[in-house]
């Protein structure tokens, strides 16, 4: 006699549900591995390197040398810049909507798929695969996944507070920290505390905020000394040949 035919009806039953729910188990490793290899694929589209290549230019050799919209506004005009921080936030807002319809179609959880898409799409930026993992400091992009995953008055105050900044100073870098600075604030303050997933939405936040510090790093050091580049003005030559680099993004 087999072992099957052995088997009593319950026991029968048990090895069914017990395979049913490691083939579920299945799938949903399956959906994370979609998720973040989908989000970082979106996000490391390098759409400044992109459209300077269009045009002729190698972006990285000119400016900045950064691929982000500053220095595509600064290399190819406002238009151009326009452009490149209009694809680089639509990328990260694709990324989060993505993440949390595969999340839907395997029902895992939303919160954390939209925390994952939204983490490998900025890291897709500011690491893309296609130029050697130098990419761009992930402002654009970050600002993308924000509105996806969070109420929209949280994505409104960390680009008031960019703008604000900005508009003081005429720092690009300097706008683009403590717009991040100002995001887990923001967002602890709006999305409330009862929540799914708020204590991972702020961590986050948090996480996103150290990254973008540390791709500023030179930037921040050169604030300090009073070095740094004003918008619209043109880099030093230091800066153009890339020995110091203001790679603001």
């Amino acid at each position: 006699m087999s072992r099957s035919s052995s088997l009593s009806p319950n026991a029968k039953t048990l090895t069914v549900v017990e395979q049913l729910a490691r083939r579920r188990q299945s799938l949903q490793t399956m959906s994370w591995f979609l998720i973040v290899a989908a989000s970082y694929l979106i996000g490391s589209v390098p759409w400044g390197f992109i459209f300077a290549r269009a045009k002729g230019i190698d972006i990285r050799e000119k400016g900045s040398g950064n691929i982000g919209a500053a220095n595509a506004t600064r290399v190819m005009g406002r238009k151009w810049g326009y452009a490149v921080f209009l694809c680089d936030f639509l990328k990260g807002l694709l990324s989060v909507k993505l993440g949390q319809l595969i999340a839907g179609f395997f029902q895992v959880d939303p919160v954390l798929a939209g925390v994952l898409a939204a983490t490998a799409s900025v890291i897709g930026h500011d690491f893309p695969v296609w130029l050697g993992f130098k990419g761009g400091k992930g402002i654009a992009t970050l600002a993308g996944v924000v509105l996806g995953l969070f109420p929209p008055l949280v994505c409104v105050l960390f680009g008031v507070v960019w703008v604000v900044v900005f508009l003081l100073g005429r720092y690009t870098s300097l706008a683009s920290i403590s717009s991040v600075i100002a995001l887990p604030i923001a967002a602890a303050l709006i999305v409330a505390k009862n929540e799914a997933g708020f204590l991972l939405l702020v961590g986050f936040c948090v996480f996103m905020a150290a990254l973008a510090i540390w791709k500023h790093r030179s930037n921040i050091v050169r604030l300090l000394n009073g070095t740094e580049n004003r918008f619209g003005k043109k880099p030093r030559a230091d800066d153009a040949t890339g020995t110091t680099g203001s790679k603001e993004n």
